[in-house]
């Protein structure tokens, strides 16, 4: 489970995705574990009884974004990213892509993707960006890379790099579909783009335990990969030091140094050439 979210595409019927407050959602769930107030009964009884066989869940929740917040400000500060586009966005909560990108510099553009109602009500209403800048938000499945693509240039410039973020959404992705979604939305942007990543990891018998349990009441099934797989997806660009790690070791502030919570989710950012 993580804090992005994805469901099966509307577009056969024509219709946007509707709000069910009867099944749990993992973008809903997350948030309970982050503290949040953007949930339902079925999420936070769904979240209890992840948490009652895997305490740790909330540490990979709050590492998670400690993770986001690290990369975001690697890639609008050092690499000079002034383009993201964040797929699979979750519940806002703080520290979101555009406070981070746009705290360092206020010109960010950044497009977030998401198809849960709940989630993207919230977006509209909370994530407001900077004057200076832009902040779009699109009702689209991570499984429709084409119409993500198509309405994410209403905003973002793909002739000048874009940072793209995956961050915990493709676990819901089957394993056959996993790459070409990743290659189709690489192969879309210009070079000097950048590819962020991170999903659970199957390091851990009891996490395997909680997911397989939450994945039981859940509306989409979250699959947890080896850190071989995660690697997979940034093959043919250039990793970023220290590569593919548990997100606590990928550039770990000063304070965060020896504070050994949430290995059990792999990421890694890579260029583009």
């Amino acid at each position: 489970m993580t804090d992005g979210s994805s469901r099966p595409s509307p577009a056969e019927s024509g219709n946007p995705a509707q709000l069910d407050t009867t099944v749990a959602h993992s973008a809903r769930i997350w948030n309970y574990w982050m503290g949040g107030k953007d949930h339902y009964p079925i999420d936070r009884e769904v979240g209890d009884q992840v948490r009652a066989s895997f305490p740790e869940i909330v540490d990979l929740a709050r590492t998670s974004r400690e993770f986001l917040v690290r990369v975001v400000s690697h890639l609008a500060g050092e690499a000079g990213i002034r383009q993201f586009l964040d797929i699979g966005t979750g519940m806002p909560t703080v520290n979101n892509t555009h406070e981070v990108a746009q705290g360092i510099a206020p010109e960010s553009r950044v497009v977030y993707v998401d198809n849960d109602p709940l989630v993207l009500a919230h977006a509209r209403a909370l994530l407001v960006g900077s004057p200076e800048g832009a902040t779009d938000y699109i009702d689209a499945d991570l499984r429709e890379p084409d119409t993500i693509l198509q309405r994410a240039a209403a905003t973002l410039d793909f002739d000048r790099p874009i940072g793209l973020m995956l961050m915990g959404i493709l676990g819901h992705i089957p394993d056959g579909d996993v790459l070409p979604i990743v290659h189709r939305l690489v192969d879309a942007l210009p070079s000097g783009s950048y590819l962020a990543v991170y999903d659970g990891t199957d390091t851990s018998p009891a996490y395997n335990e909680a997911v397989a349990r939450g994945n039981e009441q859940g509306a989409v099934p979250y699959l947890l990969r080896s850190p071989d797989a995660i690697a997979a997806r940034f093959d043919g660009l250039e990793l970023v030091e220290p590569g593919v790690v548990p997100c606590p070791l990928w550039r770990p502030d000063p304070i965060e140094v020896g504070t050994r919570r949430g290995m059990d989710q792999y990421g890694g950012v890579a260029r583009k050439p």
